[in-house]
């Protein structure tokens, strides 16, 4: 009953807890979209701009609506108004005819442009059908033809004029007011005028634009005041770039051309509502904002009412329920499983499910909400992987953050332990690996492990392919002088690398070895690392005893000092999360491993660069138990400079996708890793990724604007609803870090911004060491060099000339397009915005190598990053 009951009461938490998150989201998605009230009218329309394609349809792709199509269109239409205008003859030849049976009176036009033949014929087949249908009421020969260039006012008089002398209706051409201003002589060659008042091609805000409409109307009047006028084209698109002021979205369009229609002056005047229908084949020609122009969308809905209120977005309320139901099983068995975790801790990671689904279901819509090209398409396949990935990537941290913060005690904590009698302590083969290494460095850490507090132990110093003896050599004679429990081996010519000079090791080894430990050369040891971590290994299920990397000498140089703390948050965060599923990731130095279960899977794997991680999850897979122990037992040295540990990460990035790929099957198939398990290796290199996919998302930025600048209207502003979550999602996501510092560690705020820059300021190595992983079989394994190493002028740009590049291009774009565009268009606002905040990573890497190359200083501080006491 007890056990019932206890069940019950978590499910009831856990459905509590989805269902408030899935009803936030929902009143999130509604706030957003909440509606706006204008003006109403009930006046009719009295009359449309028409152009009959169809969504998939398009005059340049010579795809053409069929009768039916049209049939029914105007069918649509006359439910709203019984005046048309048209644009050309040729293309849609039984339109007029259509409209003459449903009694609709139409303003026919003949379409005009550079193809002199073309233009012949739109006037001749004008001239032939305008006499012949009384509900033509009068024509149009051209359409902003002068504006576009197509032709000359003295070549349009030319078609004016021949149409006049024939047709014994009013004749005239459509132009923008400018136009009808700058050049009169066109108005006596008309027999009315057509304006077009487009305000926000001209950048006038919404709620100034319908009497800002007036006011040319009456500009063309006074300029012309015996001419009759017909607005030709009145309205305001419900999506396209902002223009100076002018904002388009669906609420402006219907409160323009609501207001439009209530206004006193409307009902004296002729005009066609710009347009009846969109017509996505426009963003060919005109641009973002072309298509978005109807009464109607593509697919024959009408966007909005007359009368009532308007929502922005007409779809929000599917949207949000479906993105509540895909994400509410994630978020219950979440909130189910983690009952270890607070309540405030599981709505945290309920929350951050629910964004990455709710982001995921506007990706998805994308379709339905923008008109997309095939181009279009393929940068919307891409942003949505991104997206995906980067969700992926953000929930992954999000769970060890949740982890770290909310649970109320880790499950697998193991400690020192108290050490064994002399005469049961179990014999012990110390590796220490080492290749052009310095001298002094070395003995530091021999002499170290000479003073340990064990009594059955050997230490094998493996130098492999060491040619300067003046390096190898004192190490040889430092080995002597402590006698036969050190042994000392110089491997000329060895292949593995360091995998290699190990396996020689384990061959040599002594045969009473029951553990084997590995020290990295730069290491000065505490004496009683063997004696409080090898009783760990008096359970038979033990394979692997891990203490945390720690450094010495950093607290007196800045570039020291971030390398120091941004290592220290993996062992005071991540090693902690990864050892509560028996999950570690193994390193290369402070380890102890068994040496029945190394020989058992094959030892050191000598393909891999990251031979440590790999042989953890090797021993992983064997069922046996890893440990993590976060006392410090050993600490070494920082990288020398910021091009040492750029080649360190790379080198761990490439290992780690060898990795990936070698155990791919093991983690997706049929193996002894749990889920947990598999989880953590599938996931734990995601960070990583996360880098790649942002350099991927540079150089796609990089790409788009360039087709931005080069073809303004094959390349429109990409949609700024997934673009701005994946950055938002990486802000989130760089934000994380510094809160876990502060919560697990005794780190002051600079060294937190300093490991933060570096860790940011890496992303540029670590994509790179991604992708190669990714491509290449075989690396090479470059020992990261420790101590302080100076540099000339060139020296200091040498390891940052790609992200100077990189930082320079994108710097460049977001200047230039400013420059063609101007900074006052909103969508070019966010988009210099996104291409400066992906400059963040390059610029971290160049305060990083000035920090490398700051002298040292003398410093009060002291070592700090002990773990903090958990309840």
């Amino acid at each position: 009953m007890k056990n019932a009951a206890t069940f019950a009461t978590r499910l009831a938490i856990a459905v509590a807890i989805a269902i408030a998150v899935a009803f936030a989201q929902y009143w999130i998605w509604q706030q957003f979209n909440r509606g706006a009230e204008f003006i109403g009218t009930n006046q009719s329309i009295k009359g449309f701009a028409y152009n009959g394609f169809q969504r998939d349809q398009s005059p340049l792709t010579g795809t053409y609506p069929s009768r039916e199509n049209l049939a029914a269109d105007l069918d649509l239409l006359g439910r709203m108004s019984d005046g048309l205008r048209t644009y050309g003859v040729t293309d849609m030849p039984e339109l007029l005819g259509l409209a003459g049976e449903r009694d609709m009176m139409v303003t026919a036009g003949a379409w005009l442009d550079a193809d002199k033949t073309r233009n012949a014929r739109e006037i001749a087949a004008l001239l032939e059908v305008a006499p012949k249908m009384r509900h033509i009421e009068r024509v149009m020969v051209g359409n902003e033809a002068v504006l576009r260039g197509d032709l000359t006012v003295s070549e349009l008089i030319g078609y004016l004029d021949q149409v006049r002398k024939t047709l014994r209706k009013p004749v005239s051409t459509a132009e923008p007011w400018h136009v009808w201003l700058r050049y009169p002589e066109l108005a006596k060659h008309v027999d009315y005028i057509t304006v077009h008042l487009l305000p926000y091609h001209e950048g006038v805000p919404v709620e100034a634009a319908v009497e800002y409409a007036f006011q040319r109307y009456d500009e063309v009047a006074r300029a012309h005041p015996r001419k009759k006028i017909v607005v030709g084209e009145i309205g305001w698109p419900s999506r396209g770039p902002t223009i100076g002021a002018a904002l388009p979205s669906l609420d402006n369009e219907a409160r323009f051309i609501r207001e439009f229609l209530a206004h006193p002056r409307t009902a004296r005047i002729d005009y066609f509502l710009m347009e009846a229908i969109d017509q996505p084949w426009k963003v060919d020609v005109e641009g973002w904002a072309g298509p978005y122009w109807g009464m109607f969308n593509a697919d024959r809905e009408q966007k909005f009412a007359l009368e009532g209120i308007i929502e922005r977005d007409p779809h929000w309320s599917t949207k949000a329920s479906n993105a509540a139901a895909l994400a509410f099983l994630p978020m219950l068995l979440i909130a189910f499983l983690l009952a270890d975790w607070s309540i405030f801790g599981r709505l945290f990671l309920a929350a951050l499910i629910q964004a990455c689904v709710s982001t995921l279901i506007i990706g998805l819509n994308v379709p339905v909400d923008y008109y997309l090209t095939q181009r279009d398409l393929v940068g919307l396949i891409l942003l949505i992987g991104a997206t995906g990935l980067t969700a992926a990537v953000l929930l992954s941290h999000g769970f060890e953050f949740g982890e770290v913060l909310f649970k109320k005690k880790w499950q697998r904590r193991f400690l020192p332990l108290p050490p064994h009698a002399p005469e049961q302590q179990p014999f012990v083969s110390i590796h220490l690996a080492c290749y052009n290494e310095p001298p002094e460095m070395v003995i530091a850490t021999i002499d170290s492990l000479a003073q340990m507090n064990y009594q059955n132990f050997e230490v094998l110093v493996l130098d492999n392919n060491t040619r300067d003896e003046a390096l190898w050599k004192p190490l040889e004679k430092r080995c002597a002088e402590l006698g036969s429990r050190f042994r000392f081996f110089h491997l000329a010519n060895w292949p593995g690398f360091k995998a290699g000079a190990l396996n020689y090791g384990l061959k040599v080894t002594d045969p009473r070895a029951a553990v084997v430990g590995v020290v990295d050369a730069d290491y000065v040891v505490e004496p009683d690392w063997l004696a409080c971590l090898i009783p760990h290994f008096d359970q038979s299920e033990v394979a692997v005893v891990q203490a945390p990397q720690a450094h010495r000498d950093w607290e007196t140089q800045p570039f020291k000092r971030m390398c120091n703390w941004e290592f220290d948050g993996f062992f005071r965060i991540g090693m902690h999360h990864r050892n509560e599923r028996n999950a570690l990731i193994q390193h290369g130095t402070m380890t102890l491993v068994r040496r029945r279960a190394l020989e058992e899977v094959g030892g050191w794997s000598e393909w891999c660069i990251c031979e440590d991680t790999e042989l953890g999850l090797r021993l992983i897979e064997k069922g046996y138990d890893t440990r993590y122990v976060d006392h410090i037992f050993g600490r070494g040295l920082t990288p020398s400079g910021f091009a040492a540990i750029k080649s360190q990460r790379f080198r761990w990035a490439f290992g780690a996708m060898q990795i990936l790929k070698a155990h791919l099957p093991q983690m997706l198939g049929r193996s002894t890793l749990n889920l947990a398990q598999r989880y953590h290796f599938l996931t734990g290199w995601f960070a990583w990724l996360g880098d790649a996919l942002q350099l991927v998302f540079a150089f796609g930025s990089l790409l788009w604007t360039l087709g931005i600048l080069l073809f303004p209207k094959a390349f429109g502003l990409p949609v700024i609803a997934l673009a701005l979550p994946i950055l938002g999602f990486m802000a989130f996501k760089a934000a994380l870090g510094p809160i876990l510092y502060r919560r697990t560690m005794d780190c002051p705020w600079k060294d937190i911004l300093g490991a933060s820059i570096l860790s940011v300021g890496l992303a540029h190595a670590i994509a790179r060491g991604v992708f190669a992983g990714l491509v290449k079989k075989k690396g090479v394994f470059v020992v990261t060099p420790k101590g302080w190493r100076g540099g000339g002028a060139l020296a200091f740009f040498n390891p940052i000339r790609e992200e100077i590049g990189m930082l320079v291009a994108l710097l460049m774009g977001a200047a230039t397009l400013v420059a063609q565009r101007g900074a006052d268009n909103l969508e070019t606002q966010l988009w210099v915005g996104i291409l400066c905040l992906q400059c963040i990573p390059y610029v971290a890497a160049i305060l990083c190598q000035v920090a490398a190359y700051m002298p040292e200083r003398n410093s009060g501080d002291t070592p700090r990053g002990t773990l903090l006491p958990q309840a």
